[in-house]
C-alpha cells in the first residue's frame, strides 16, 4: 500500500525496494545531490532515486518526498 510521504523505512533496501516497486529509482531527481559514500569515502553526485556509488557499487536509495534532505539518503548494500 502506498502511504505517501508519511511512510517510514528501516533501513536502505526498503527504501530502494519501494522506490523500485513503485517504478521511481530510475527517474531524475529534481535537484541532483552529492552523497559522500559510507562505505568507500568518496564523493559522487546522486541524479536518480537510486544510485550506485562509482567507485564500489554501494547503492543508495532517497524517496521522492524526502529527495531534497541529503540525511534522508539511505544505503541498501553493494550491489543490491
Amino acid at each position: 500500500m502506498h502511504q505517501g510521504c508519511s511512510g517510514t523505512f528501516e533501513n536502505g533496501k526498503q527504501v530502494v525496494n519501494k522506490l523500485r516497486h513503485m517504478g521511481y529509482g530510475s527517474m531524475p531527481m529534481p535537484m541532483p545531490m552529492v552523497i559522500h559514500c559510507s562505505n568507500c569515502e568518496e564523493s559522487f553526485t546522486m541524479e536518480t532515486f537510486e544510485a550506485k556509488c562509482p567507485n564500489c557499487d554501494m547503492t543508495y536509495g532517497v524517496t521522492p518526498c524526502h529527495s531534497h534532505d541529503p540525511e534522508s539518503v539511505q544505503a541498501a548494500g553493494i550491489n543490491y
